[in-house]
């Protein structure tokens, strides 16, 4: 997404939301280093589940059912909770709600990989790591969720000087998180033998940046602001309504990808450490996209052609990376990673290009990330449930032929030089 894009979710407060109290340049400084590192944060718990997803399931004996609600859960969390933090933002400040979600991502963390006994289904397979496992996700997808929408908005309102560095470093960290997770947790756990070990590493640097943002956070005065809704009813808008749909798309192939191309490559025989540098190569081509697909996307007057080729990208280069030829894996991965990064950041993108004015462009980013993602997680629950139904991937790789083709085709009609609230939108 182009920084300067970034979207302020506070932008209905009255009064206005005011920059954070930092003191000086060098605590501006401070500040901007918590922000980045909260979303080296924010990715972290996908893919670092993922990778050593076939260790899990076979050591702490989880059910069929469990392995599928535990990548789906996170994802659906992000629509649930999403509109939840301008609410909490107004009553508490952003700064101390995103203190808050670290915390409970923090938490979230560091319960995962624990074991709780479960009374109730003593005797279940699975029923000693099952109930923090289950805990834990959940409480790291609301968390992440709130930091999702608070965090550009704070990009925006405190660095209005220096949002291409900000804006850059700021979307540059999420997806590095994401290929830290893909990259690192086998690796541990090939090192320490134990699942458990691999998972806890990631509470650490969430940890760290927790107390790093904990004295910035608690010294800001808490304002009570009020909603004052501006800007049209983006719901009844067809225009916004295919946006949203392209985002719900992209969104099944973006999290699918996290959730389950390292056990699809390792059930194709790919070890495991390598499956964990495909996944992190993959991601790092998707930064790639991100980076250079929002400039071009602007410079055309509607985005159709752009918005097409990209989803087209992505739906082939996942089905490819399921069924094409294994010598050209990495063909694969990195159409998929060029397309996904590139797909993820036009939709974000829309919002802008689609919208006349910062509230009307609030909104239309509440109704994508609500709906994106809440319906976006179908996607993980989907390839779950056919790998149980059919016993191979196989069938995962036509879903998302049929999910690419979809998106081009919601792609296109989204690219139209169209504008949500006028007549024809």
């Amino acid at each position: 997404m182009k920084p300067d894009n970034l979207v302020d979710a506070e932008i209905d407060e009255l009064p206005a939301a005011e920059p954070t109290l930092v003191g000086s340049r060098r605590g501006l400084v401070y500040l901007g280093l918590c922000l980045v590192l909260i979303g080296l944060n924010l990715r972290t718990v996908f893919s670092s589940f993922s990778a050593v997803l076939p260790e899990v399931t076979s050591q702490a004996a989880l059910p069929g059912w469990a392995v599928v609600v535990l990548t789906t859960v996170p994802v659906t969390l992000l629509g649930m909770f999403a509109p939840l933090a301008p609410v909490l933002a107004r009553r508490f400040g952003a700064e101390r709600v995103l203190l808050g979600a670290m915390a409970v991502l923090t938490a979230g963390l560091l319960l995962r990989p624990a074991t709780l006994p479960w009374p109730p289904a003593g005797d279940l397979p699975g029923a000693v790591h099952l109930p923090a496992l289950l805990a834990g996700t959940a409480a790291c997808g609301a968390a992440i969720a709130l930091c999702n929408v608070l965090l550009p908005g704070l990009v925006k309102r405190d660095f209005p000087r220096r949002l291409g560095l900000m804006g850059g470093l700021y979307t540059t960290a999420i997806c590095a998180s994401a290929a830290l997770g893909a990259g690192f947790t086998y690796p541990v756990y090939t090192a320490t033998g134990e699942w458990t070990l691999a998972l806890w590493l990631w509470a650490l640097p969430a940890a760290v940046v927790l107390f790093l943002f904990l004295p910035l956070a608690v010294r800001q005065r808490p304002v009570r602001h009020q909603a004052v809704k501006e800007g049209v009813n983006v719901w009844r808008s067809a225009v916004a309504w295919q946006v949203t749909i392209f985002m719900v798309l992209q969104a099944m192939m973006s999290f699918s990808v996290f959730a389950w191309l390292a056990p699809i490559l390792r059930e194709r025989g790919v070890d495991g450490a390598t499956a964990g540098l495909i996944v992190s190569a993959c991601i790092v081509l998707q930064m790639l996209g991100s980076l250079f697909a929002p400039a071009l996307a602007a410079r055309f007057r509607d985005q159709r052609a752009i918005n097409t080729v990209v989803a087209l990208m992505t739906g082939g280069g996942f089905a490819l990376s399921i069924f094409g030829p294994l010598e050209l894996i990495w063909v694969w991965a990195g159409l998929l990673g060029l397309g996904q990064g590139s797909l993820t950041a036009v939709a974000l993108t829309m919002i802008m290009l689609r919208t006349r004015d910062g509230h009307t462009a609030a909104h239309l980013s509440g109704m994508m990330q609500g709906v994106g993602y809440g319906l976006g997680s179908t996607g993980t629950l989907m390839v779950g449930q056919l790998h149980q139904a059919t016993g191979s991937f196989t069938a995962a790789g036509v879903l998302f032929l049929a999910v690419g083709l979809l998106a081009a085709v919601f792609g296109y009609r989204a690219g139209r030089n169209r504008f949500v609230g006028d007549p024809t939108g």
